[in-house]
């Protein structure tokens, strides 16, 4: 049985207070929601916020994650049980 694919949140204090940390976390958790389909079954993702996510309007959220995943999945060469080579 293949365990089902999963994604962790890293948001720091540099994105802001508690609120924009919590707002920020909850559209990345929305928005990989919908994406999750699109992995390895298996796959454990972390997704860092970065200092701009604070300020970032949704839409933005949603390109920079697309662009994330896309480069993620045609990356060659990936070792896909996360070790080192």
């Amino acid at each position: 049985m293949v365990p089902p694919t999963r994604a962790g949140f890293v948001v720091s204090k540099a994105i802001g207070n508690a609120v924009v940390r919590n707002k920020v976390q909850r559209r990345l958790r929305h928005l990989v929601r919908d994406r999750l389909d699109r992995l390895p079954a298996g796959s454990l993702v972390v997704v860092r916020a970065l200092p701009g996510a604070g300020e970032a309007e949704y839409e933005a959220l949603a390109h920079d994650l697309d662009a994330a995943l896309q480069r993620l999945l045609r990356t060659p060469g990936r070792d896909p049980g996360g070790g080192a080579s």
